[in-house]
């Protein structure tokens, strides 16, 4: 199959795969706050991931290019991340390197959002050439390395061998001239693995948790021998901010994707430990099934969410959001206890004092 189709086969099976309502966020909750002390008005959603800031801790995840028909759907992401000053990462960019008939799936982010924060991809097993072309084909401000090993399991056509990653991802955060970001495709990160990243050099790591666009059962619905046993493989995404939690503690910064609805997921995941959010199946049903207009009064919904839980709180700024006690139970907690990490501690968390 060619790569054309498959993006568009990627496209239309994220779209049908959608999963359940309850949610693997449905774990986690918050102590109520009956004397927060500030206001609504004063809720700051800078983010930051070092060296980047944010002007907000939302970010448009990977998604798609690679194929003309996919341009339209980069270019109204890029239109909403403009309006609402979202970075943005572009899916995999290996389409365009092998083939340049397709680059303008990609180029037409940065036209689109000249000024914005833009993230290239690629995979891991990517040459330093290759992520240097990559960045400066849509003059990037950063550049995600995903890890998708299972899903190329699955793919029919996908790759079988992982020997060197860690070394390519180790050359291209010390050639690429920009910031790198590894992420996980889905299937959740292991504290074992972020530790071998953090040793590799990598400070920015996105967990990319199951619990969102289930990658194991798009490549499933494209194969005519589907292994569905390996559809729930993986961590989700609050399991996944529990395994980093020691990494926080000496300057790992982290972003959660994986299973994010709305402005509350998103408050959880920060309290876990996340810096940023980063979201993908929802903004593509949304450029999917509705104008533009509409995108844009959701965004301002999921932040107009994200301040109401803020201030319900008392955490001001991302940094105190961090700080806040949460309740973590049933399965989560149950598999956490398995790996050694006490949920009660994030039960007895405390905001500091404020000023009056």
């Amino acid at each position: 199959m060619d790569r054309s189709r498959r993006k568009m086969d990627h496209i239309q099976f994220a779209l049908e795969t959608r999963e359940e309502e309850s949610s693997i966020w449905d774990d986690i909750s918050f102590a109520p706050n009956s004397l927060p002390n500030i206001s609504y008005g004063n809720c700051n959603l800078a983010a930051s991931l070092p060296p980047l800031q944010l002007s907000s801790p939302l970010l448009i995840n990977a998604m798609t290019g690679g194929a003309p028909a996919v341009t339209a759907i980069n270019q109204k992401l890029a239109v909403i991340a403009r309006e609402r000053g979202l970075a943005m990462a572009v899916g995999s960019q290996m389409a365009a390197l092998r083939d340049p008939a397709v680059r303008e799936s990609y180029q037409v982010v940065r036209r689109e959002n000249p000024k914005g924060m833009v993230f290239a991809n690629l995979g891991a097993e990517a040459t330093v050439e290759q992520a240097v072309q990559a960045v400066e084909m849509i003059e990037a401000n950063g550049l995600q390395i995903h890890l998708n090993v299972m899903q190329e399991l699955l793919m029919p056509e996908g790759d079988r061998d992982f020997r060197g990653y860690l070394d390519n991802i180790r050359r291209i955060k010390e050639h690429v001239g920009v910031p790198v970001i590894v992420k996980e495709v889905g299937f959740g990160m292991s504290a074992e693995s972020m530790e071998k990243l953090a040793d590799a050099g990598i400070t920015l790591l996105d967990v990319g948790g199951r619990g969102g666009t289930n990658f194991a059962k798009v490549e499933n619905r494209r194969h005519h021998t589907p292994m569905f046993m390996f559809e729930d493989w993986g961590f989700t995404t609050p399991e996944s901010l529990l395994e980093s939690a020691e990494l926080q503690s000496r300057g790992i910064t982290f972003i959660a994707s994986g299973g994010i609805r709305h402005g509350l997921d998103a408050v959880k995941a920060i309290a876990l430990g996340a810096s940023a959010v980063g979201m993908a199946g929802s903004f593509l049903r949304l450029v999917q099934t509705v104008s533009i207009e509409e995108c844009l009064a959701t965004v301002d919904l999921w932040h107009h969410q994200i301040r109401v839980a803020m201030t319900a709180l008392g955490a001001a700024s991302i940094n105190e959001l961090q700080q806040v006690t949460v309740m973590i139970t049933g399965r989560t907690a149950e598999r956490a206890r398995l790996r050694g990490i006490a949920p009660e501690k994030y039960a007895r968390k405390r905001l500091g004092k404020r000023d009056s």
